[in-house]
């Protein structure tokens, strides 16, 4: 079954609690702290697999749950970092956000990409032992992992689409230019899922072709299967669009391609932009005249017209070079660009809940919005680090600092952040 919608729920696994522990040696007085780290939660990271051509395994298994890290231990013994879970995905599929719709990745190379980060281990008291601060009683418990409710959505990385109504002879076309065996009968939709071949012109000259399911009017909107195909459309760097020249079942081949690009302009308004190439297929079942009289209709809107017989390869390869030559121009296979990591919001009512505590002279500042607010924050960009800021003084977390007791050159710890205060 081809499935090209999946929707899943992602864990990364949660950072491993500190130790707080104090050497203990015969002879040795006064050990001090030796409380390990925690060890990393794993990543929960996608991965391109060549091999898979659907989405059909997400429908089985929904939940997928990285191992958290090990705690830190006595002796200065870190925790173990808990290894990836890695999730292999058909190439051209896209990891949405379900909540917010956020494009996190496009699964277009083999590249893996990390979607969900695990916690960092807490850390133990040995790290917090300083010349003032020599018996450190407190350690930090691990961050935890994120959790993403994500949507899959495949997109087939084609260089050629092939648009049309059904039964047109997209699928004979592909057949006999490719590898591909898609079904073909003499009925409407006998291709009822995308089929990619690979068309070979000569070394170092090949591009990819797929055979798009027929559609039909109302396709922007959904009718029949329109929306399941046509974002497999949305990639291909140019669009061939058959028509049955010879209107052999009765429809006018002009309304036909009329019909086809609106739905394409109100599925994607970019689609309608999308180079073009026609092909008229099924001239023996036309007259000379049919042929000449679709070729002027064509020619005037701009397109170039290809005659063919697509089932005897008549005119084929003619269309097949121009492909070629079109493409050699175009830009690559589009992908897309995640969208950032928008800034955190704080309500009011979140402001509120965070606690600060005093922790043998360092201030501890906790609550699950900061947690989200580090994860948003790139310290390395001062526009951000001001945005950081902003956000301490406007939630009151600086005022509570004082109120606690912080005073200048004080150390502040928010999770695995820390830093001086200053007034």
């Amino acid at each position: 079954m081809f499935v090209d919608i999946a929707k899943v729920k992602v864990k990364a696994g949660d950072g491993g609690n500190g130790a707080v522990s104090f050497h203990r040696e015969k002879y040795v007085a006064a050990g001090g702290p030796d409380g390990g780290d925690g060890g990393r939660g794993g990543n929960v990271v996608f991965q391109v697999d060549k091999n898979l051509s659907t989405l059909a395994d997400f429908r089985y298994k929904r939940k997928y749950i990285a191992e958290n890290g090990q705690n830190g231990a006595g002796k200065r013994c870190s925790g173990r970092g808990a290894p990836d879970l890695v999730i292999r995905v058909p190439q051209g599929t896209l990891v949405r956000d379900l909540e917010s719709g956020r494009l996190l990745a496009d699964l277009s190379t083999d590249e893996p990409q990390i979607i969900a980060r695990g916690g960092n281990g807490g850390w133990g008291n040995a790290h917090f032992a300083t010349p003032t601060r020599q018996v450190p009683r407190f350690a930090k418990p691990g961050q935890p992992g994120e959790a993403f409710d994500v949507q899959l959505e495949l997109k087939l990385l084609a260089d050629v689409g092939l648009v049309g109504f059904p039964n047109v002879g997209k699928s004979t076309l592909v057949s006999v230019v490719s590898e591909a065996k898609p079904n073909i009968a003499n009925y409407h939709f006998t291709t009822i899922t995308p089929v990619l071949g690979v068309v070979f012109l000569g070394e170092g000259q090949s591009f990819v072709m797929a055979d798009i399911p027929g559609l039909i009017e109302g396709a922007g909107e959904g009718a029949g299967l329109g929306h399941q195909f046509l974002r497999h459309v949305e990639r291909c760097r140019l669009l061939v669009h058959i028509v049955d020249v010879a209107g052999s079942e009765g429809r006018d081949p002009k309304e036909d391609f009329e019909t086809i690009n609106r739905e394409l302009k109100k599925f994607n308004g970019e689609l309608s932009e999308r180079p073009m190439l026609v092909a008229g297929n099924k001239c023996d079942l036309a007259t000379e005249e049919q042929i000449e009289e679709f070729r002027r209709f064509v020619e005037e809107q701009g397109y170039e017209f290809f005659p063919i017989m697509a089932a005897i390869r008549y005119g084929v390869d003619p269309l097949l070079k121009r492909i070629q030559e079109k493409l050699s121009q175009l830009p690559p296979v589009i992908r897309f660009e995640p969208d950032p990591v928008p800034l955190l919001e704080i309500t009011p009512e979140q402001a509120e809940k965070f606690t600060v505590t005093n922790q043998d002279g360092v201030f501890v500042v906790e609550g699950e919005w900061l947690l989200q607010l580090l994860r948003s924050v790139n310290f390395d960009d001062y526009e951000s680090l001001q945005y950081f800021q902003r956000v301490l003084i406007s939630s009151g977390v600086i005022d509570a600092l004082r109120e606690a007791g912080a005073e200048e050159g004080d150390t502040v710890s928010m999770y695995d952040l820390e830093f001086d205060f200053v007034e």
